[in-house]
């Protein structure tokens, strides 16, 4: 699928070691109406609350939104406090909003939990916050 534009993901890497530190990646799987991609990601909790998750987001946006006005969906377990922080100031520095339409279940580690959607713009016409 990344082949024909629907997904891309990478993989977080510490750069001195080559150490595995997470994923980002965006897809076209969607479910507010209201966005073209959905953001994932997913750092080793290991190396969480280090910046990573946020650093990695911001640098994918900037990527995503080189070109042309982007809406992008982030999902988030309102249970996973970390993770919300994280989703939050992103959703504020773009001045994005809350989208309960595109609030959806999803499954990590084998448990199915309700995740918030959020959506956010980015690209030429928003700047860089």
């Amino acid at each position: 699928m990344g082949r024909s534009g629907l997904l891309h993901h990478w993989v977080m890497i510490r750069p001195w070691d080559d150490y595995i530190l997470g994923i980002i990646g965006f897809d076209r799987v969607t479910r507010s109406g209201k966005a073209n991609w959905n953001l994932g990601y997913w750092v080793r909790s290991s190396e969480q609350q280090h910046g990573i998750a946020s650093r990695s987001i911001e640098a994918a946006l900037s990527w995503l939104g080189e070109l042309e006005d982007v809406s992008v969906e982030l999902k988030v377990d309102p249970l996973n406090p970390a993770g919300k922080s994280t989703v939050m100031k992103t959703v504020t520095k773009w001045s994005g909003q809350r989208c309960i339409e595109g609030d959806s279940s999803i499954t990590v580690a084998g448990v199915r939990t309700l995740h918030e959607c959020h959506v956010i713009t980015v690209g030429p016409s928003r700047g860089t916050p």
